[in-house]
């Protein structure tokens, strides 16, 4: 069974919000045989990404970039997972109160070196979620799982 990994840091009830909606879509009835994973980022390690097909990121943007917890968690799997995980479909969300810029643009830089491939497109929020942007979170987590059905 294919296996999805979530990797999130949630410090907040929007962050959480958008987590929910991720879930919620990864795990949608008909999406049938995929083993859905969820970490917080100080938690997951190398051994829970390189047993994955799939990654989902989700972190706040906090002071224009990812939050520590991410980018702890991309400094302590780089390496050990850099040759095994090229080409590795990920998709990811950023919650930011005023811009998500930097973290975007981190991750994305991260992930390029990693030889991951986007999946999706990422969903960005600034402010509380709308209804629209909890339904993009929402697609973003029904995307990625259902694409490890093919």
């Amino acid at each position: 069974m294919p296996t999805l990994l979530i990797v999130h840091h949630t410090p907040s009830p929007n962050c959480q919000a958008m987590l929910e909606a991720v879930v919620s879509g990864a795990t949608a009835p008909e999406i049938e045989n995929v083993d859905v994973v969820r970490r917080p980022a100080l938690a997951a390690t190398a051994s829970d990404v390189l047993a994955a097909d799939a990654c989902l990121l989700g972190t706040p943007a906090n002071i224009g970039y990812m939050s520590g917890a991410l980018k702890h968690f991309f400094d302590q799997i780089y390496y050990p997972c850099l040759d095994a995980t090229q080409g590795r479909p990920f998709g990811f969300y950023v919650h930011g109160g005023s811009d998500v810029t930097g973290a975007v643009r981190g991750i994305e830089t991260i992930t390029t070196g990693l030889g991951w491939r986007a999946a999706a497109k990422p969903v960005t929020v600034t402010g509380e979620p709308s209804r629209s942007d909890l339904e993009a979170c929402w697609e973003l987590g029904a995307t990625l799982a259902a694409g490890l059905l093919d």
